[in-house]
């Protein structure tokens, strides 16, 4: 491997711990904001993003837990996307990349991202549905804006992990035929 790629494939490590640490952030403090939401509503104006739903909580205690839970689970499964990426690129061998560790890796991060684009896609659904009940739900786009993305790149994923799972059996054959 050229000194070149090396070097990119370091400078995208990083981005992605960058990427990771901020999203484990974001999800600490949508956590917290539930946490505080709950027990000290007074305090959630000073809190991460200030995303204040208490007004929701005190007129329909299920759509405030229904639109959090959306919430917390988009944050922490874009986490744990990000966690599998890192440890994919920590393993991987780029000398020999089709291996079946890869294979695994690639086709988890698809079930990922396609998993985080439909529940975002159905949490904006219920926020649409929400919103025509008189709640205001326009603070909360930004959390699942990104859903047709989300579905389309699992989708793309998935793609190349099934041409990563047939590279490790073309690998695997042609090591038992030598």
């Amino acid at each position: 491997m050229s000194n070149t790629n090396n070097l990119v494939f370091k400078g995208l490590h990083i981005v992605a711990w960058v990427i990771f640490v901020g999203l484990c952030i974001e999800a600490g403090g949508l956590i917290v904001n539930f946490i505080f939401s709950l027990f000290k509503p007074e305090f959630v104006q000073n809190l991460y993003q200030k995303l204040d739903l208490t007004e929701m909580y005190n007129d329909n205690k299920w759509a405030f837990f229904s639109v959090y839970s959306f919430i917390l689970t988009i944050s922490i499964l874009k986490a744990y996307l990000f966690y599998i990426v890192i440890r994919l690129m920590h393993k991987m061998d780029l000398s020999k990349p089709f291996n079946t560790f890869v294979s695994k890796q690639f086709l988890q991060i698809s079930y990922y991202t396609l998993s985080i684009g439909l529940l975002s896609y159905l949490a904006r659904q219920v926020a649409k549905n929400l919103m025509h009940h008189g709640y205001v739900t326009n603070s909360l786009n930004q959390f699942w804006a990104d859903s047709q993305a989300f579905i389309l790149m699992g989708a793309v994923i998935y793609i190349i992990a099934t041409i990563f799972k047939k590279g490790v059996d073309i690998q695997n054959e042609n090591d038992l035929t030598v």
